[in-house]
């Protein structure tokens, strides 16, 4: 993992070390020809799931095994994203608690660099067998602590 990462011809943004460029398609917009609300969500899975192997942490075999549920999402709407602009989409966690963890997502312009939506997104580190939320196991844990910005 580096320290500052170019993925796609991303711009730098102050305080985050991964993006990932996204382009809007016409599936995408709604009746005002804007970005579904809806779908803002979808940008920040797709942005998480790359973040996720540039970090490396796949190489983990506790990894494997790791399930995480979107337990609290906030999302500030700033401005519309259109049909054919292209987005970065930066990543970073922000905080590591005993079961959880919180990614912040800027979804930034890609050519003017404004931020269009921000989305804070806390998720529950979760055992499928018990069906509650569980520790981070060691390795994972020391692994996400190397991530945490700030």
């Amino acid at each position: 993992m580096s320290d500052v990462v170019d993925v796609a011809g991303t711009t730098a943004r102050e305080g985050f070390a991964f993006s990932v460029r996204l382009k809007v398609r016409y599936a995408e917009i709604d009746g005002q020809k804007i970005v579904f609300n809806s779908r803002y969500l979808e940008y920040a899975d797709v942005a998480v799931t790359e973040f996720w192997e540039w970090t490396g942490i796949e190489a983990l075999p506790e990894w494997r095994c790791a399930e995480f549920n979107v337990r609290h999402t906030e999302i500030d709407y700033l401005k519309p994203f259109r049909w054919g602009d292209e987005i970065d989409a930066f990543v970073r966690l922000d905080r590591l608690g005993g079961t959880s963890l919180t990614k912040r997502f800027e979804l930034c312009h890609a050519v003017t660099g404004e931020l269009h939506c921000a989305i804070q997104m806390v998720s529950v580190n979760v055992d499928l067998e018990e069906g509650r939320s569980a520790p981070f196991p060691p390795a994972i844990r020391a692994f996400l602590e190397t991530l945490v910005s700030g």
